[in-house]
């Protein structure tokens, strides 16, 4: 087994939570994915938890199955959060440099960072991000990267993200509680950019719009910087209603239709199909094709995109993204949604599926939309030093700190492992 400096993330999501335990595996600073657990969660409403004991045991569950693949056990970890309850807003900061000659440095960063964290916000909020736009040094704007420049005056526009007091003191109880320990919490659309998107889109511009099962996470990137992270309630779960709704059948009935046989657009459907329900209470199975259940499903895909456009609208970017949208997520799977996506949007669409010959050890397992935000999650936990970060608190101070065949088969393998998961609700 390989070994070094262990990290352990979870995603923490309306359908699922997975966890990862990973490993640097080499002198080469390589990641080994060493454990991979996933178990159906029913605790959580578009991303906020609404029974603390159906979430704890679906944490103790996914985390079981990764310490056993990893063959250690974890008390820290790396934890996303999501949810309706997330909220933006943009502010400056403006900070002294003391001596003219002294060169910028990452303290005089930090300092406009601290600056930013004092900006008054309601006694029910508390911040969960502070991320620099660009910076202006003796009224020069544009900079994206100030360190080693010179000046006597320094400020930033500053998006500041905030989430809903009591929401993040539920997720961290349900976590604690599973007997495990917060050392870090990310915004889901934050980590599932670091590992979907690459260097030259965050360049150009690009928007990543991950449809989980409560939200639909939007994230814009432009000179390799973050302009705009929304979250909107409505996903994957809506999808699925629609059609538990739409033909009187019950819910993971619905889930199980829209996974195996779901299509974005009646278009996309290339072989009609006859599907048999099983009737419920002794009733006569039901019978339905492909294109009854994309014209149930259509609507609602069609539904979030317009959300998501309007969103990119408000922030100013819907014109400034020469790179497209890349949708991930497990509703992105559907036949036919980037080509519904390219039609409302108007640019270029593509999925988006974390590399995994990027890691070593389970590496393949977690190429699927699925995983986008857990390996997103990995990524930050490694790249972010724990010695220079606090541990999150407990949510309660006022504005504390932010927080090839065999290797496909083996995917296949355990994508279906987890998919059985839902078949025997």
């Amino acid at each position: 087994m390989s070994t070094g400096q262990f990290k352990a993330v979870l995603d923490i999501g309306t359908t699922k939570v997975v966890a990862l335990i990973a490993s640097i595996g080499n002198a080469q600073g390589g990641i080994d994915i060493l454990g991979v657990g996933a178990s159906v969660n029913e605790g959580l409403k578009r991303g906020v938890v609404i029974n603390i004991d159906k979430t704890v045991k679906a944490i103790k569950k996914a985390v079981e199955v990764a310490e056993q693949q990893a063959g250690v056990s974890i008390s820290d970890v790396v934890v996303g959060i999501a949810g309706d309850h997330i909220q933006s807003l943009l502010t400056r900061s403006i900070i002294a440099i003391p001596n003219a000659s002294r060169e910028i440095s990452q303290g005089d960063i930090q300092r406009i960072i601290d600056d930013a964290m004092n900006v008054k916000l309601p006694a029910d909020r508390q911040i969960l991000h502070i991320l620099p736009q660009e910076y202006i040094i003796d009224g020069q704007d544009g900079v994206t990267d100030p360190i080693g420049m010179s000046g006597v005056r320094m400020e930033a526009n500053v998006h500041v993200m905030t989430g809903l007091l009591s929401a993040i003191q539920n997720l961290h109880k349900c976590i604690e509680r599973a007997g495990l320990r917060v050392t870090d919490m990310v915004m889901e659309p934050i980590a599932s950019s670091s590992a979907i998107l690459d260097n030259d889109e965050k360049e150009v511009g690009v928007a990543l719009i991950d449809i989980g099962g409560g939200t639909t996470d939007i994230a814009v990137f432009r000179d390799n910087v973050i302009r705009h992270a929304s979250i909107i309630a409505l996903a994957g779960n809506q999808v699925t209603e629609d059609i538990s709704a739409g033909l009187g059948i019950l819910h993971h009935q619905a889930e199980r239709l829209k996974r195996d046989f779901g299509h974005a657009t009646v278009e996309s459907i290339l072989n009609e199909q006859t599907i048999m329900i099983p009737g419920i209470g002794g009733r006569n199975p039901m019978e339905i094709n492909k294109s009854l259940l994309a014209r149930i499903i259509g609507p609602r895909l069609e539904e979030i995109f317009e959300l998501c456009f309007e969103e990119l609208r408000k922030s100013g970017y819907i014109h400034r993204l020469p790179a497209g949208i890349v949708l991930t997520g497990g509703s992105a799977l559907l036949h036919g949604a980037d080509d519904l996506a390219t039609r409302i949007f108007g640019m270029p669409v593509k999925l988006g599926i974390p590399n995994g010959g990027e890691f070593g050890g389970f590496g393949s397992e977690i190429e699927h939309p699925m995983f986008s935000t857990s390996v997103g999650l990995l990524l930050h936990g490694f790249d972010t030093p724990q010695s220079d970060k606090a541990p999150p608190q407990a949510a309660h101070q006022e504005n504390p700190p932010p927080i090839q065949q065999s290797e496909q088969s083996t995917k296949q393998s355990f994508i279906k492992r987890f998919f059985t998961f839902f078949d025997e609700l």
